[in-house]
């Protein structure tokens, strides 16, 4: 019988290689000055980063491919989407070690990196695209031919970022498709998308969830105009009110090109969740949602901060890559949004005491045995 091999700290987490990673293209870091080094550390903790925010939600996605998600599974789900958004916080603090490199210390070694570009993270074109961002909203990095063009190593051949990039494309279906899916499976007031008359029981639930919806919107209304306003801007309230009532509309039925039935389950799915998100077998399901709004929220946040760090170091300079530099940069976080539909629900949720009453709410409760 053998005895383990005791281990040791530094050859568990290979901290002799990990030291060795740093010295840039010279290979050694005392050849280098202090601030290359930290340059290079930076984005390499930011890689590490990034290999753990793909493995969590990769977790994610895969839990809600199954059919059906169990309910008591969700828990893992949330677990794994709220640790991506604390990498993801964790990522924006990282911004604050780079704001510590000033303009002129950066020019010192920025020509070497010309022809690279953080647009080169393979690492976080693969998150965004299991995440679901569509190819079609991609923004042009600034010169010829498509994103992963600028994957491609010199010459025009692949490289190990362009095959990550490809293996992510293959592996389908995306976390928000996986949301989607199980969205539109999801019972509202207790009929699924398979039930005998589910489209007219979904038909029952929207035009209740509007009628209520319209009378807070219409409640709102009347608490504004008993303001002190003049006629022109009561008028102007009014038809802003108005708006809020169709758009609502609009957004529970939704046009062919939007998708139509498919979406409007979807979207309708999202509201009664958030609408009975206090039944038994809704909270997962609610914490589910709510995680998916921070992991966005805080990506957007890592996008504004890094516009803001490059702008503060290099201004608004043509970056390393060929790109357009900062103006690229505000352009992603502006643009860059997944779950859309689940943050235009927070526009139309109403109060709890205002919510329609459910015909079969004891569907949602806890089952004997379970």
């Amino acid at each position: 019988m053998t005895t383990a091999r005791p281990t040791n700290y530094w050859d568990y987490i290979r901290v002799e290689d990990l030291l060795a990673l740093q010295g840039g293209l010279e290979q050694d870091d005392a050849k280098l000055a202090n601030d290359e080094v930290l340059f290079v550390t930076v984005h390499q903790v930011f890689e590490l980063w990034f290999k753990l925010v793909l493995r969590e939600m990769r977790s994610a996605r895969d839990l809600f491919t199954h059919d059906p998600v169990a309910e008591q599974e969700l828990s893992g789900a949330v677990h794994s989407l709220k640790r991506i958004a604390t990498l993801l916080r964790m990522c924006t603090h990282h911004w604050e070690v780079m704001e510590t490199l000033s303009t002129r210390e950066y020019l010192a070694f920025r020509d070497k990196l010309m022809g690279a570009s953080g647009f080169q993270s393979a690492q976080l074109r693969q998150i965004e695209i299991l995440f679901g961002l569509n190819e079609k909203e991609r923004i042009p990095l600034g010169l010829e031919g498509d994103y992963k063009q600028a994957l491609r190593a010199f010459g025009g051949g692949a490289s190990p970022a362009l095959v990550r990039v490809e293996r992510q494309l293959a592996d389908m279906p995306t976390l928000k498709d996986a949301i989607d899916a199980w969205l539109f499976r999801t019972p509202i007031d207790g009929h699924g998308p398979t039930a005998p008359r589910a489209k007219a029981e979904l038909d029952r639930f929207v035009e209740s969830f509007l009628a209520s919806h319209a009378r807070c919107v219409d409640a709102a209304r009347d608490r504004a105009l008993a303001l002190d306003f003049g006629k022109g801007d009561r008028e102007r309230l009014r038809e802003r009110y108005e708006g809020e009532k169709r758009a609502t509309r609009a957004f529970l039925e939704p046009a062919a090109a939007d998708g139509g039935e498919r979406t409007r389950r979807i979207r309708c799915a999202m509201v009664f969740i958030e609408t009975y998100r206090e039944l038994p077998l809704l909270a997962w399901p609610r914490e589910v949602l709510d995680a998916l709004v921070e992991v966005e929220q805080l990506f957007v946040v890592f996008r504004q901060r890094h516009a803001r760090m490059v702008e503060r170091i290099i201004g608004r300079r043509t970056g390393t890559g060929g790109s357009a530099g900062v103006d690229y940069l505000d352009q992603t976080a502006l643009t860059y949004r997944i779950f859309r539909d689940l943050w235009a629900v927070r526009t139309l949720q109403i109060p709890r005491a205002a919510a329609p009453q459910l015909e079969h709410a004891e569907f949602y409760g806890f089952k004997s045995g379970e």
